[in-house]
């Protein structure tokens, strides 16, 4: 500790002190003055709580185990005396340097730099003006946000939801079961709970769900990869995950078991159900030759394996659990000798509700309305991410092993499957269904894939609801086709629930339609290289710009540009295996935390020496990166350029 501050209000000015001990004063004050305990709170918030509370976990006794999302990561904890800190990041999901940005009736400017968070400090360490100002600065960014929180909800600061997504699920909420309108409509309501009472799961068919759901596809053509490339296009789908919530059909029905013996009987449930199934696959090999599909880290029982950097391009037998939407995927991409199928479920298939439907629409709506309009900034990133959180609602995995703190220790609280199942199946406020999360990403990965399958060697690189490719003009028809497409299927929903077209097209505040789930042509990049999934360079006028997973993208690309001397060219060179970036240049940090309490002389960047008894906290060091490919991947490569792929061991 050598700073903290805290602001009680808007403008009400910002309090200060440089001990734990005058901190706790502070707050045993507020607990005086507005008398507080556990049924009258005063709310604290924090930004980044889970790292402040390693430091203040044991300064404070906690009435309760903190609300935490995992273990180290509370985003609400309430003290024995009422005062209840709160995570601001986790609500926001911005840096306070992107909430000053963003705030819409107050300005503050979050100051970047004036306090070097390298130079050691105790709590004797003179601060100079400009650093002070920092911290001062901090707490008006922070204190203005919160502010506008209030009006947003009418000044009851109980109403603000814990997380970002939780405004997404009130909304949600609200439309389902209630309508559009404050007061509740018991008819609307008991509508909705009939679907959700049908929609209903047994622990056997929420394992399965499980095990079946898949995330994005994001992968680069191996005969592309480490290879610089030019007049490289990116195109992406417009909200992919929600055009799919408006397009398809989804499970509208419970899961129950079928036996599958012959091909016709599985081509025919995948044409007119909702399937999930484990399928055994024997001698399998490639069909296409620029991508594999199926992901080595879902399979299971396999032998004879060969991986394409976490892709499975051959294998002697395999067992997955698939959708009927993976199916159709994986037929068109491999072939294989014998399949076993095992496990098989169907449900009926039908779109989503009206009032989800709607809410997405609602949404996409006001995110193309609001964006690029002056003053409205933080209005669009909210819509933008209220959209975007519809889909990660849907996945929420209603089985989760509980973090909790007490005694001064994190521990886990293994979840109780069929409890937590039954009090799933039995909430009220439910408005969502888990099987349809893992269709919204199935039916994505399938549009991402009949782009893949139609570029063949064109396509460079994937990622999620993006292609990188050549020769963008050779394939404008089949752009044009999948739009035409998908453009039926949204009208046909449309018809279904008697919703006007319109929706699917809203305008920018410059005039200009965005129909919602199209290819949209985001440019040509003159150069572009990519060393696997996460990791790329590209060049699009003269501008580089770096993708690597687990490096500040910045500093990585400022460091190579140095190493270059600016030189584009060299720079494209330097991106390779074994690149390496110091610690001072990555911009990564790596976290070890401290648990124990212990006493230490510390000597500040001045020379002077105090003693320092922290209880715990969080020690943060720059740490150095390099960008390896993995061995495995390697030998994939060379056996890939050499022909040696499926010729003696190379299987094995």
């Amino acid at each position: 500790m050598y700073i903290w501050m805290i602001g009680i209000g808007h403008n009400n000015g910002v309090y200060y002190g440089r001990t734990w001990e005058e901190l706790k004063d502070v707050c045993d004050r507020l607990i005086t003055h507005f008398d507080l305990h556990d049924g009258r709170r005063l709310v604290i918030y924090v930004h980044n709580l889970a790292y402040e509370f390693q430091f203040m976990r044991k300064h404070f006794d906690w009435s309760e185990s903190p609300f935490s999302i995992d273990e180290r990561k509370p985003i609400k904890a309430v003290t024995a005396d009422g005062i209840e800190f709160r995570d601001s990041y986790m609500l926001s999901g911005m840096s306070l340097n992107m909430l000053a940005k963003n705030l819409v009736k107050h300005t503050v400017k979050k100051m970047v730099g004036d306090l070097d968070y390298t130079k050691p400090r105790h709590h004797k360490t003179p601060l100079t003006a400009a650093e002070m100002g920092y911290c001062n600065n901090d707490i008006e960014v922070l204190t203005a946000y919160i502010d506008e929180q209030l009006t947003q909800y009418g000044g009851n600061i109980a109403a603000i939801p814990a997380t970002n997504t939780g405004r997404v699920r009130e909304r949600m909420q609200q439309r389902c079961l209630y309508g559009q309108g404050k007061k509740q409509d018991r008819s609307k309501y008991n509508k909705y709970r009939k679907i959700m009472d049908d929609l209903t799961m047994t622990p056997e068919v929420y394992e399965q769900a499980k095990r079946t759901f898949m995330g994005g596809f994001t992968h680069a053509n191996a005969r592309h990869v480490g290879k610089v490339l030019n007049n490289v296009s990116s195109v992406d789908f417009t909200s992919s995950y929600p055009s799919v919530m408006l397009s398809e059909k989804f499970p509208m029905s419970r899961f129950k078991p079928v036996v599958i013996n012959t091909l016709d009987e599985l081509h025919h449930y995948c044409n007119n159900f909702a399937v999930m199934m484990d399928i055994k696959l024997f001698n399998v090999e490639p069909r296409i030759e620029q991508e594999n599909y199926l992901s080595a880290s879902k399979c299971r029982d396999h032998k004879g394996m060969v991986e394409n950097n976490g892709r499975v391009e051959a294998a002697d037998e395999l067992t997955i659990s698939i959708t009927e939407i993976d199916y159709w995927i994986i037929s068109k991409c491999y072939k294989w000798e014998e399949m076993e199928v095992a496990n098989a479920k169907i449900a009926h298939k039908n779109y989503l509700p009206k009032p989800i439907i709607e809410t997405v629409l609602e949404m996409y709506q006001k995110k193309t309305e609001l964006k690029d309009v002056a003053g409205m900034e933080a209005e669009y990133l909210l819509e933008k991410g209220m959209l975007n959180s519809t889909y990660g609602m849907c996945v929420t995995d209603p089985v989760k092993d509980d973090s909790l703190y007490e005694d001064g220790e994190w521990f886990k609280e293994p979840a109780d499957l069929q409890e937590s199942i039954d009090r799933y199946n039995g909430d009220k406020k439910r408005v969502l269904y888990y099987p349809w999360g893992v269709w919204i990403t199935a039916y994505a990965r399938r549009n991402l894939w009949t782009g893949i399958l139609e570029m063949g060697n064109d396509y460079v690189y994937s990622d999620t609801d993006s292609l990188k490719i050549l020769n963008y003009e050779n394939h404008k028809a089949y752009f044009k086709k999948f739009d035409d497409g998908i453009v039926k299927k949204m009208e046909a929903m449309c018809d279904f629930y008697k919703l006007d077209k319109a929706l699917l097209s809203p305008k920018t505040i410059k005039g200009v339609t965005k129909l919602i789930g199209v290819w949209d042509y985001e440019g040509t990049y003159e150069k572009f290289k990519t060393l696997g999934a996460k990791r790329y360079l590209q060049c699009e006028k003269g501008k580089l710009k770096l993708t690597v997973a687990g490096l500040s993208k910045q500093n990585g690309l400022n460091y190579m540009m140095q190493q270059a001397n600016n030189d584009v060219d060299k720079v494209f060179t330097l991106f390779d295996d074994e690149l390496y970036i110091p610690a001072e240049c990555t911009g990564k940090m790596t976290h070890t935390y401290q648990d124990d309490d212990y006493k230490y002389q510390c000597t500040d960047y001045l020379g002077v020496t105090e003693t320092e008894e922290p209880l715990s906290g969080v020690h943060l060091e720059p740490c150095e990166f390099t960008l390896s490919l993995s061995q495995q991947f390697m030998t994939f490569l060379d056996n890939l350029k050499s022909g040696r792929l499926y010729k003696g061991t190379a299987r094995a």
